[in-house]
């Protein structure tokens, strides 16, 4: 155990430190971890590979992740901000570079060998994108005479235009959704909520006639015909857990479920484990997104607000999108469920994320103790 009057980084960091945040990501990952003994092996051996590949891979990356996550956790405001800046530049480049050198699956080019790895710049850029507009909304209301409301939406202009060329539509809806409430939290004025609408909607109707891809599984989820077995499989694997489950190791529908180890791994859990360790699952991320806008609601800093609100914004959205898609209650979209899904790239990129939450909701005593004093002293001063 820790000693309070130890202080070392370590121990200040400990006692610091946001634990109900890191007990939470902590269970996450280890969810993560026992879903991909349960949902992997069928996956690995229908395309030829050891049973436990994907599993042994996934301990893999929880290794790095969790030491990423903990090293950003130790970082100030400042350090936070400058981390984002690289981050986001090397995102844009690399963005750039999969347009025209990155591996093309499924129609599109979100992929990039880097030293004979894979990597997905857009999972990197997500955080780095809330923490640098969290900066500028915030510069704004300190310095009005820099528009930082503008240079905002530009940053938002170019990231969208990228996802888009990708082309990633469930991306490009994540970060606009992310950025929107963000600047809503910053005080966006009814005149660009009205704008801000009206281009949403636009662009909605746009990407609908334009990516064909995109208007077939609007059609599918609306109209229910067409290619729809993933999702319906997905459906079939939670209706047949029931309450409590088929048991570790004995669901049936997971094995023909192409991704059942990545998109699908909720209808996984239902599958062996029932709805209600889904309800414990959906509880768990409720409880990061509603902690962590607590966290931002109390913050007297405008940056650490904004930055806590939009990171917790953006794990919320992305799991909502994965659950909802798993319940076909939204059209199918590739994304993975934050540290429980299997992939390299999300799950680092989700511990960098998490790192910098932990990081901008450190407690911080030298300021409380210094106004402790402050008052101290005033209330012993001798009158005059």
């Amino acid at each position: 155990m820790v000693s309070r009057v130890d202080r070392s980084p370590v121990a200040n960091w400990w006692w610091t430190i946001d634990r109900w945040f890191l007990a939470s990501f902590l269970s996450l990952m280890v969810l993560g971890i026992v879903l991909s003994f349960a949902a992997s092996p069928a996956v690995a051996e229908r395309i030829g590979l050891d049973s436990y590949h994907f599993v042994t891979r996934q301990v893999l990356f929880m290794v790095p992740a969790l030491i990423v996550m903990i090293g950003v956790s130790f970082l100030d405001a400042r350090h936070v901000r400058r981390l984002a800046l690289l981050m986001l530049v090397g995102s844009l480049v690399l963005m750039v570079a999969a347009l025209y050198v990155g591996v093309e699956i499924k129609g599109s080019r979100r992929w990039i060998h880097i030293a004979g790895v894979s990597i997905q710049p857009s999972e990197y850029l997500k955080p780095a994108f809330v923490i640098i507009c969290a900066w500028l909304f915030s510069e704004n209301a300190r310095r009005p005479e820099i528009p930082g409301n503008l240079f905002a939406m530009i940053l938002l202009g170019v990231v969208l235009a990228l996802l888009v060329a990708q082309p990633d539509l469930g991306q490009t809806l994540l970060v606009l959704a992310t950025w929107g409430g963000m600047f809503f939290m910053a005080g966006m004025p009814w005149f660009w909520i009205a704008v801000l609408g009206s281009i949403g909607m636009a662009g909605g109707f746009v990407a609908y006639t334009s990516f064909p891809h995109a208007a077939e599984r609007i059609d599918r989820f609306l109209t229910g015909e067409g290619d729809t077995f993933q999702v319906d499989m997905g459906r079939e694997a939670l209706i047949r857990g029931g309450w409590f489950g088929q048991g570790p190791g004995e669901g049936t529908v997971k094995r023909i479920l192409p991704d059942s180890h990545t998109d699908f791994v909720f209808a996984v859990a239902g599958e062996e484990f029932g709805i209600v360790v889904c309800f414990l699952i959906l509880a768990l991320f409720a409880f990061v997104v509603l902690r962590g806008l607590s966290k931002s609601a109390r913050e007297t800093d405008d940056f650490s607000r904004y930055a806590v609100g939009g990171l917790v914004m953006f794990f919320g959205f992305q799991s909502i999108i994965n659950m909802g898609v798993n319940l076909q209650l939204l059209p199918a979209k590739g994304m993975t469920l934050p540290f429980v899904s299997y992939g390299g790239s999300s799950l680092i990129a989700m511990a960098i994320s998490m790192g910098m939450v932990l990081a901008l909701t450190r407690k911080r005593p030298e300021r409380r103790t210094s106004l402790g004093f402050d008052r101290l002293g005033r209330a012993i001063a001798p009158a005059e």
